[in-house]
Parts: C-alpha cells; structure tokens; sequence
C-alpha cells in the first residue's frame, strides 16, 4: 500500500492540503486569499482568520481527490516555521487535532527546506529526473533569497542569503512603485515581455562572496522615479514596460552572477530553482542559457510547485518519515526558522 502522508502548509496566504504515497502526489488542493489585494499586501490577522475558515474543507477536498479515507493516512505533516506566526498557528493546531483524532504521528517541516524538496515529487506518468547530491540551489521568495548546497534529503548547507531584503520582495515593492496591482511580482513580469530591459541601469550590490542584498536596489529604484518624477509627471506611465524590463534585468543578474560564482566554487554541476519567483519567465530562461553555456544539468520546478503549496511539505514529510522523525505533542511554530 505505500506509506501515506497528508501534508498542511498555512505559513504565509495559501491554506493548501496535499497526499502522497510513498513520492508520488496523489493530490495538491490550494485555497487563496484575495482579501489582501486592497490592502496591497498580506494582513496577518485577515490571513489567519482565513485560514481558519479554509482548512477543514482544503483538507476533506485533498483527501477526495486522492480517493483515500483518513484512516490510510500513516503520519500528517504541518508547515512549523518560518512564516506568520497567526498562520502557521492554525495549521500546527490542526495537524495536532487530526494526529490526535486518528493516533497517527505528526511531522514538522521547514518551509524552505520544502521548497526545495519539490524536486524529488512524483506526479504520475513519465517522471523528471531529480538532481543528484550534492547539488545547488537558488531558493528565491518573498521573503528569503539563499543558495543551498543539499547533500541529501535532510542535510542543507546554506552558502549564500540575503543580508537585508529578499529578491522576491524587491520584485514586489518596486512593483508597487510602478503601481501595478498585488502581488506585483507576477504583473511585473508579464509587462517585462513588452519592455526594453536596457533602457536604464540600477545599482548592484557590491558584496563579497555569495550573500545577496537588494535594498539598495530598492532605494535606487524609488530615488530615479522620484527624480525622473520631477521632470515629467507621466514619466512611469510612459515608460513603465521599459522600467519593468530594466529592474527585472538587474534583480536576474544580481541572482545569477552569484549562482555561477557559486557553481564554480563548488564544483557542482546539478543546479535547480526553487521558491515562488522561480516561477519569474526571465530568470527560467536565464538559468537554462546558463546551463548550456556551463554544461549543467538544471532543475525547474512546475509553476504549481514554485508557489506555497502543500504537496512539498507532504513530500518533505514522506522523507522524515522514513528516518522516523516525528514531532512531539506540545511542539510550537516558529516565525523564524533556519536550516
């Protein structure tokens, strides 16, 4: 029969509820939340209200799309950290409920150990293959911009990470700037295809080594429009598809300029992508020049995959399973959570 795991994430806006069998993904359900659209950003309290509401019926829709009962499911594992701490409250909560009912162990999961463990699910049919240990890779959200060495399912070595604002959220913020609609990264992206992406220049970060900063590009951003502002009271309206190309052009190089330096340190050949702005069109096209240039063997997750969803806590779950790895009674979320 397989050993079945039921996966909750609710770190952030998705409540999401997902079931594997053994790696396979039996199904993936995600409930959104678009009451954060007028404030132009995700309300904790709101979001957590809302996760209340959606998680009984995401949970009882994922197990009828898998065809199991809940008496099949062999351990359920939860989102711990990191996140809101309002949201990951109601999934801890709920998974201890269930684990309780039903006398089966909980598993708590890291988020971003999570996303990029995506690359190693099985959704049916012809399979990808999954990268080989050690490899690297580029975990890009809103709120965490890392490079990861990964020795195997459990053992994560951060090289690199932001040290002040993540790409995910300099892609967002300066969309908003633009004033394109929340989230703005996905906006901003679709109107980068109309653009010139060498129209302007922003600044880069002058760091050593592989850590990442991207709140002087937000600051050099905000003080151009300002300034071109000044000059031209429709300058945005005029220009907005070139200044989109731009920024996105500069966010992409920043990122990648550090990835290859990384690959070459490394010696590492396996390169994947991971996180919600691996679903960004440019740096997809980006890491695959990339590896023809480089001779890598690359790893893009699905779309589906990139965002938070529950089928990578449940897959993430699977592997602690099999060393036995489970969470006590009384164990708490972390909104700060770390490899």
């Amino acid at each position: 029969m397989g050993t079945v795991i039921l996966g909750i994430e609710s770190s952030c806006d998705d409540t999401s509820a997902a079931v594997v069998r053994d790696r396979v993904l039996l199904s993936n359900v995600i409930a959104g939340q678009d009451v954060h659209r007028k404030y132009g950003g995700v309300v904790p309290e709101l979001a957590s209200r809302a996760h209340q509401q959606h998680i009984v019926p995401v949970v009882h829709q994922a197990l009828i799309e898998a065809g199991i009962s809940k008496s099949e499911i062999d351990a359920v594992a939860f989102t711990r950290g990191p996140g809101l701490l309002g949201s990951l409250l109601v999934g801890t909560s709920f998974a201890k409920g269930f684990s309780a009912a039903l006398g089966i162990p909980m598993i708590e999961v890291n988020h971003l150990q999570a996303h990029i463990l995506v690359h190693f699910i099985h959704s049916g049919g012809a399979e990808a293959p999954s990268p080989r240990f050690p490899f690297l890779c580029l975990l890009v959200s809103g709120g965490h911009t890392q490079l990861v060495v990964v020795h195997d399912h459990h053992r994560m070595e951060i090289m690199g990470k932001t040290i002040d604002d993540a790409a995910g959220e300099a892609f967002d913020k300066c969309a908003k700037l633009l004033g394109l609609p929340y989230p703005g990264g996905p906006h901003l992206d679709r109107l980068a295809g109309e653009g010139n992406m060498y129209k302007f220049s922003f600044s880069k970060p002058r760091l050593e080594g592989f850590d990442y900063s991207f709140s002087g590009l937000k600051t050099s951003f905000l003080y151009f429009l300002r300034d071109q502002i000044k000059n031209d009271e429709a300058f945005i309206e005029k220009n907005r598809a070139d200044l989109a190309a731009s920024l996105q052009r500069t966010i992409i190089e920043i990122l990648m300029n550090k990835l290859v330096k990384a690959a070459k340190k490394s010696g590492i050949r396996d390169v994947a992508l991971a996180g919600g702005v691996s679903a960004n069109s440019a740096l997809r096209k980006a890491i695959r020049e990339a590896a023809d240039t480089r001779g890598w063997r690359v790893f893009i997750p699905p779309v589906t995959y990139s965002t938070d969803n529950a089928a990578m806590i449940a897959i993430t779950g699977y592997f602690k399973f099999l060393k036995g790895e489970f969470a006590a009674e009384d164990i708490a979320p972390l909104a700060r959570m770390y490899f």
